[in-house]
């Protein structure tokens, strides 16, 4: 970005390791948002030839170079350096993805006594690190040593009682055990440490070995938190998890020296100060504070400053829904981690998280195989009914498990689709894909929030009554018990579920899915209005538009602003939460009620307008497992977009359609307007606008696949304009409607058109937020109707008796 003026009041910086990017945010003291730097490790560093910021290597190992951060924290304090100025920031916050650094124990540094002369990556070559290119948070290949771990502790039950967690393949012990049974020898008798990637950022930064924070350890699957057995020591490494990792207790007391102690100061003090190093290359103010680093998703969801009733979403490479918890109790249904900013003194807080690895690669995966773009494949989630059609009895299901993932799905891995409750190879009606793959993904986390809270983990009632909604347990009315259905819950009762479900990431741009979204839960959902901005510019892309924060840096930013305040005694509230707000809350008054500053181009914020975009074609959520081409087997039609115009005029005319969309008719189901009440918005009318945004744009997500052109599949029975049809025997390009005949086409997909905000209460707006998507009553019921038969299909899938 263009250099800006060196003067101004004191900042507060973050920074973000990420897995395809280093960011960079910063923030004055009232949290206004000042400046936005990043490298992109593709772009900018391509002598590394990452894709995506990573490798990719058969066994679903994914790595990444660490000579490569090394290059890219150079690369952005010369941007910071340049564009700022850097005596002014008052404190440092930071975060990383979860991945390890490993350094050999003869080459392991003074880094208080660094040459400022000279960059970082010359500094610490590649040859430095016992494993030059280390594994990345989306490494899943040591799935089988995690769940050897979770075996010899006796089960997921006992591994959660003494680590608090369930065995899952990025845990930091999994990884470990991993190295001593695959790689040679001497890469183990090399290491002299092991940091995680946020600890290693933090001491390249303050100029000496900083450890990691207590929220990080409790996900390694080694650190013991409050013990729940009995003789077991609390806030200590368990020995017995070293052991196996080491093989023996001597190896397991030297991987102790390796991971080194664990800070538990929750975040509230300073780590230290910035380096000689940084003052005297950068000319950063030698006063300069460091707050302990933690992980990204952590900071990511404090950034959201969510309250007690709230439930972050963030849909990306790996989905998860993160809510705060009251108590500390750990079973394997959940990972559940102290706050990663609080006051060791206040009542302690935790964060409660459900993940699932099969996110944006299964979303890429069905968007290749059934669309050309993402528009089809939003359209598609809009008008296809919940549960696939409009009948009551023959409702459609499908569990996309292609990566390893984590309890209960640890040993499943597989496609299964399931229609009027018997499993089949496809859909007969390929257009049920998108939204039934969609409706899975939403569920899943509806379900387990539900047996979640059943272990009283979150405290009391989530939310009080909304509407006219029937009242719980109307399921019983008819006769029908919760036993018949084999639930422990009552799907009908929406008064657990999260009073607001605050979403981030690409897939959250989406009007189709943020409505889903509020359908299943009945809650409204929010976005950050850095997001909704972000969006109008790349509709689906996890990284943000150039200018445009990412949430983890700016939780740092906050971080860094929290910690700096407390250690000069400026902070007016100990809560992490409650002293940002009321620095929002006093920066809202002081500005006559302007929203947050949502990215540094100058760009007006769009709240409140509905305004469109579009993005590159290669742009958005990916996946590494290729293209699918027509005759793959995986799926045999593509849904192709007309202009609007066209699709309205078919709709019109009942081209190839028994019902008002104009979609055709395939295998006997009819789309109509039961689809999505008229909430979503998904057709685009600034194709010349987004035209030309996207022919400037690069990609930056991992695995990145660009939108396939499957003009060329033939199609048959009559499908109209934008439908679906099975693959002509010719394999040529689609009929023209009501002939038969082949005629080529390579239609141009239109742009995605992304999520608006809509109408959002100053409360929300005053700290960031902004409403896309309100509850509905009736699709929450339909949706509760649909969750006993999907636990029942569910339950067979992880029994394996399909």
């Amino acid at each position: 970005m263009p250099a800006i003026s060196k003067t101004g009041p004191s900042m507060f910086l973050g920074i973000e390791l990420a897995t395809d990017q280093l960011r960079a945010s910063l923030v004055d003291e009232s949290l206004e948002l000042v400046g936005v730097e990043s490298v992109d490790f593709d772009s900018e560093l391509p002598e590394y030839q990452t894709q995506g910021g990573i490798f990719t290597t058969p066994g679903e190992a994914y790595t990444t170079p660490v000579e490569m951060w090394l290059k890219g924290l150079d690369t952005l304090f010369e941007k910071i350096h340049k564009n700022y100025d850097v005596s002014k920031i008052k404190s440092i916050g930071g975060c990383a993805q979860h991945a390890l650094v490993w350094w050999k124990s003869t080459t392991v540094p003074s880094l208080s006594s660094l040459d400022p002369h000279s960059p970082l990556h010359t500094l610490f070559p590649a040859h430095t690190f016992s494993l030059p290119n280390t594994p990345v948070s989306q490494d899943t290949s040591s799935q089988s040593h995690a769940m050897a771990i979770e075996t010899l502790l006796g089960g997921p039950d006992i591994m959660a009682a003494r680590v608090g967690m369930s065995a899952n393949a990025s845990m930091m012990a999994a990884q470990l055990l991993r190295v001593r049974e695959t790689w040679p020898q001497d890469v183990w008798t090399r290491t002299g440490r092991v940091q995680l990637a946020s600890a290693f950022v933090s001491s390249l930064i303050t100029g000496k070995w900083t450890s990691m924070g207590e929220s990080e350890a409790c996900a390694t699957g080694i650190w013991v938190h409050a013990s729940t057995l009995p003789n077991q020591k609390s806030q200590t490494w368990d020995e017995g998890v070293l052991d196996i990792i080491g093989g023996s207790r001597e190896e397991g007391r030297r991987v102790r020296g390796w991971i080194g102690d664990v800070d538990l100061s929750g975040s509230a003090r300073k780590a230290g100060n910035v380096s000689r190093y940084l003052v005297d290359r950068y000319g950063f103010d030698p006063e300069t504070i460091v707050t302990p680093f933690t992980s990204d998703y952590l900071l990511s969801y404090v950034s959201l400053l969510p309250s007690p009733n709230d439930a972050v979403l963030s849909l990306g490479p790996m989905d998860t829904l993160l809510t705060p918890a009251q108590h500390y109790i750990p079973t394997r249904l959940y990972n559940l981690f102290p706050h990663p900013a609080q006051d060791p003194n206040e009542k302690r807080k935790y964060v409660a998280i459900l993940t699932s690895r099969n996110a944006d690669v299964p979303r890429a995966l069905v968007r290749d195989m059934y669309t050309k773009s993402w528009s089809a494949f939003d359209r598609l989630v809009a008008i296809v009914p919940p549960g696939g059609s409009i009948g009551l009895d023959d409702k459609l299901f499908s569990f996309w498990h292609l990566q390893p993932d984590s309890y209960p799905f640890s040993r499943v891995k597989g496609i299964y689709r399931f229609e009027t409750g018997i499993k089949v190879n496809e859909f007969r009606d390929l257009r049920a894909n998108p939204r039934c793959l969609i409706e899975s993904q939403i569920l899943c986390f509806r379900v387990k929030w539900s047996h979640m809270l059943a272990t009283g983990v979150l405290g009391s009632s989530r939310k009080n009554p909304v509407g006219t909604t029937p009242p719980p347990l109307s399921v019983r009315a008819s006769g029908v018990s919760l036993s018949t259905l084999g639930l422990t819950f009552d799907p009908y009762d929406h008064t657990p579920l999260p009073t607001r479900i605050l979403a981030t990431g690409a897939a959250a741009n989406f009007p189709s899915v943020s409505n889903l979204i509020g359908d299943v839960f009945n809650s409204p959902v929010f976005i950050p209005l850095t997001q909704v901005d972000s969006a109008q510019v790349v509709p689906h892309r996890n990284a943000p538009a150039a200018g445009y924060p990412s949430r983890a840096s700016l939780g740092a930013a906050y971080v860094a602003r929290w910690v700096y305040g407390r250690e000069w005694g400026m902070s007016g509230l100990s809560g992490f939460e409650e002293e940002m707000k009321r620095l929002l809350g006093r920066r809202w008054i002081s500005s006559g009620g302007t929203p947050l500053r949502s990215n540094v181009n100058g760009v007006a914020s769009v709240i409140g307008a509905a305004v469109g975009g579009g993005s590159g074609a290669n742009s958005g959520a990916s996946t590494p497992f290729g293209h699918p081409g027509p005759r793959s087997g995986l799926g045999n039609a593509v849904f192709e977009e007309d202009e609007d115009e066209e699709i309205e005029r078919d709709s019109r005319n009942g081209r190839g359609s028994a019902g008002p969309v104009g979609l055709g008719v395939i295998g006997g189901g009819i789309y109509n307007s039961f689809g999505d009440r008229a909430r979503s918005q998904t057709g685009s009318t600034i194709d010349t606008l987004t035209s030309s945004l996207s022919a400037g744009l690069s990609p930056s997500s991992a695995y990145t696949t660009p939108d396939l052109g499957l003009g060329g599949l033939g199609m048959m029975g009559g499908a109209g304009a934008g439908g679906l049809g099975v693959p002509g025997a010719n394999g040529g390009g689609p009929t023209t409607p009501g002939t038969g005949n082949v005629t080529p086409m390579t239609p141009t997909p239109t742009p995605l058109t992304p999520v608006v905000a809509l109408h959002t209460a100053d409360a929300e707006v005053q700290i960031g937020l902004a409403k896309v998507a309100e509850p509905d009553v009736d699709a929450f019921l339909t949706y509760a109707a649909i969750v006993p038969e999907y636990c029942r299909l569910e339950g067979m899938v992880l029994k394996g008796i399909i």
